[in-house]
């Protein structure tokens, strides 16, 4: 399903004409690694309606709206995005931080089983702090003990793709909290925004929606690898 050559140069060619301007983020808004750690956990399908401002900044929509909440609860309360905080949370608290106006934040029954089970793990496995898990990778992203590995043993990151796992890791490395010794197994996250821009710029060719999707990260890592970015 994934394209040949010329389209993967097409692309690649206009990434770097795009990269040529951007700054990649830094992820300094995120505290600590246990704040990424939660937040990355419940970053999929928000269902906001519109862009909202949080304490002034904005407007953030979507998955960057989500963020922005779950931050500043974290820096009006510090520890809220922490194992011991999060075990047993209660939906109705969860629909109370998320909520922007009248906007809510999509199913947080599910989300909580996700904290919940995320936390409890976490507690188990790691004395509660994601910081141990970092160390317990031993600066690995792939295979036996890695971080990703290790991360697919929670419910909220158990997606054979790892979209969320990356993620956290990314920002982990961007923070300074993860070094990493295998660059070679990063994977591009592979989301819906993605895929509907492989499938438009004819990188992957049509499928069902986890083939796209497979085929979209393959296609993107390729991509990367070409335009060296």
């Amino acid at each position: 399903m994934t394209a040949g050559t010329e389209a993967i140069d097409r692309v690649a060619a206009r990434v770097k004409e795009l990269a040529a301007g951007y700054d990649p983020p830094t992820f300094e808004e995120v505290p600590n690694p246990d704040a990424a750690l939660f937040l990355g956990a419940i970053d999929h399908q928000t269902g906001y309606m519109e862009p909202h401002t949080v304490d002034g900044e904005g407007p953030y929509e979507g998955s960057a709206l989500l963020w922005a909440l779950g931050l500043r609860a974290e820096r009006r309360a510090s520890g809220a995005l922490t194992a011991r905080s999060l075990m047993g949370v209660d939906p109705a608290a969860i629909a109370a931080v998320f909520r922007a106006g009248q906007d809510t934040l999509h199913d947080p029954e599910r989300r909580a089983k996700l904290w919940d089970d995320l936390a409890k793990g976490l507690l188990k496995s790691y004395g509660g702090q994601a910081e141990q898990l970092i160390e317990a990778s031993g600066g690995k992203l792939a295979g036996p003990g890695g971080a990703l590995v290790r991360l697919s043993e929670f419910d909220a990151f158990a997606d054979p793709l790892r979209k969320k796992a990356l993620l956290v890791c990314k920002i982990w490395e961007r923070r300074g909290w993860l070094e990493v010794s295998d660059p070679e197994n990063w994977e591009v996250c592979a989301d819906n925004v993605l895929m509907r821009l492989a499938l438009r710029s004819g990188l992957v060719e049509q499928g069902d929606t986890e083939e796209v999707r497979e085929a979209t990260r393959d296609a993107f890592k390729r991509v990367a690898e070409k335009a060296g970015i």
